[in-house]
């Protein structure tokens, strides 16, 4: 076998393997989704890069005793229509913790009460963004009321009302 050759076919064996190692590691990470890394006191928060509510209500979850992990994201759409989130019951950020989707302003009192009652649910939201929800909040402390609907199997139901 001519050199040549036999650096061609070695070239061609080692980007095979490697492309191979690559398939394996990408879709072993793409089946790990978010809901399945977070704890009961991790939140993994997929959020607009340029969204500042989304960043205060971290914050909020964190004065709550929750550790939030902020993952920017430019596909909010794709990762809702993933998950199986009502358009009409979306907002601007959605995060997971201990298994459950937590959609919008959700209080942390809420998130603490569905993570204690564990329902058979898929999680919480707050459609919208409400004025004076955790992370809406105006200097004016201007608030409206707003309900904490639970996503279920069939239509969400009231979770809570503030």
């Amino acid at each position: 076998m001519k050199p040549s050759r036999f650096l061609a076919y070695a070239t061609l064996a080692v980007v095979i393997a490697g492309g191979a190692i690559w398939y394996i590691v990408s879709d072993y990470y793409a089946r790990q989704s978010p809901e399945q890394s977070a704890s009961a006191d991790q939140v993994i928060m997929y959020k607009n890069p340029n969204c500042q509510c989304c960043t205060k209500w971290a914050a909020h979850m964190e004065q709550a005793g929750f550790t939030v992990i902020e993952k920017p994201t430019k596909d909010m759409a794709g990762l809702k229509a993933k998950y199986g989130v009502p358009y009409n019951m979306s907002s601007c950020h959605t995060a997971f913790v201990d298994g459950y989707l937590v959609e919008g302003h959700v209080p942390a009192g809420d998130v603490k009460r569905l993570l204690k009652e564990r329902p058979e649910a898929i999680g919480l939201t707050v459609p919208g963004m409400p004025v004076g929800s955790p992370g809406m909040e105006v200097p004016s402390g201007q608030t409206e009321s707003y309900e904490v609907m639970l996503l279920g199997e069939s239509k969400p139901s009231v979770f809570a009302n503030h």
